[in-house]
């Protein structure tokens, strides 16, 4: 372990020295990849430093404890504080997801259930607006789908950090738990006998694609457009706005039809489409690499459910992490942090469980 940090520290100090250097800065794409990969190291480094003055000063305590036993206490405390700084810093040298620092695109789909289910898939997406809320993230829907009640079909948003978060504190590093089947259980605002019923909605988060990052020919494109339909497209159904988009290698198919113009309403498919794309490209080196296979955390089958909403009890259980309260209303009013946490602690564990010896 130690002799991975100090080649790190190594590459920081001369990651210091470059960006000190203002001919660096001349070449804008360089200077952001160099002052990234800074910010990624610094958490290393400065743990590192204390881990050692940890380590210095409880040798001091001890030496003055021979002779004063009031040092003694101090001597335990500096033992534990460096036993927490040993934990930190191998967590921090485990190899971390690529993603972390990208942007997402969330959507969520109605399942089984019908109209409740919709109402449900609506409530899914209050929650997550009402989260990244909390959190100063900027979000836009990109395409939507709303069903006779009120609720949604289906729906896509796209969701944005802070420009000044701290490195692998994007939105995927946290909303990549999220992805899977959600199951209510209630009395739908359908239901007349007041029984309890069973639905489920889905959803898929993917981490947002630049345009560098996924090349798509346009010979590999086809586009086709329509008039929008459904509610909420009253005022745009006269003209062809909505557009599909097939993207034939793959068969994956696109449709927006939010926005009144054709335009903006190919861009956002386009911005689906390159996210997809790069989330399978992603998936498919996953499988292919032993090394590099998800955590037990993440579900590779985005059929598995994932979590349930008890609305008589209050309850909410993420069932891959066997977390579960009784604050669903807050839950659903954005309060998702101790939740997540809970799937990035366990992701974190097995992280380093896998890592073993090499960290």
């Amino acid at each position: 372990m130690f002799e991975a940090v100090e080649e790190l520290i190594g590459e920081h100090a001369d990651l210091e020295k470059q960006l000190a250097d203002p001919a660096v800065h001349a070449d804008q794409a360089n200077a952001r990849r160099l002052n990234k990969r800074y910010a990624e190291l610094t958490p290393i480094v400065t743990t590192y430093r204390s881990w050692r003055q940890a380590g210095d000063d409880a040798d001091t305590a001890r030496e003055l404890a021979a002779d004063d036993p009031d040092f003694a206490a101090e001597v335990k405390d500096l033992e534990k504080q460096r036993e927490e700084l040993t934990d930190r810093l191998r967590l921090l040298l485990v190899p971390r997801d690529p993603n972390d620092d990208k942007d997402v695109i969330l959507e969520v789909k109605a399942g089984e259930g019908g109209e409740e289910s919709a109402l449900f898939a609506g409530d899914l997406l209050r929650m997550y607006l009402r989260y990244a809320e909390r959190l100063g993230w900027k979000t836009e829907i990109l395409d939507a789908n709303e069903s006779d009640l009120g609720g949604y079909k289906d729906v896509q948003v796209a969701v944005k950090a802070r420009a000044n978060h701290e490195p692998g504190q994007g939105v995927w590093a946290r909303l990549k738990y999220e992805g899977g089947v959600h199951r209510v259980q209630r009395v739908p605002a359908t239901e007349s006998q007041g029984r309890i019923h069973t639905s489920a909605a889905g959803v898929l988060v993917t981490p947002e694609a630049e345009e560098v990052e996924v090349e798509i020919s346009p010979n590999d494109l086809r586009i086709d457009v329509y008039r929008s339909s459904g509610p909420g497209g009253q005022s745009v159904n006269t003209t062809d706005s909505a557009v599909r988009i097939t993207h034939l290698p793959s068969g994956l198919v696109v449709s927006c039809q939010n926005e009144k113009s054709q335009l903006q309403n190919k861009e956002s498919a386009m911005r689906i489409l390159r996210s997809r794309l790069l989330a399978a490209a992603q998936e498919e080196a996953e499988r292919e690499a032993s090394d590099a296979r998800r955590s037990q955390v993440r579900t590779v089958d985005r059929s598995e459910r994932i979590r349930t909403y008890n609305f008589p009890e209050n309850r909410i259980s993420d069932h891959r992490v066997g977390f579960k309260a009784y604050n669903l209303d807050q839950v659903l009013d954005g309060d998702l942090d101790p939740m997540i946490q809970a799937c990035v602690d366990a992701d974190s564990a097995a992280k380093l469980a896998a890592a073993g010896d090499t960290v």
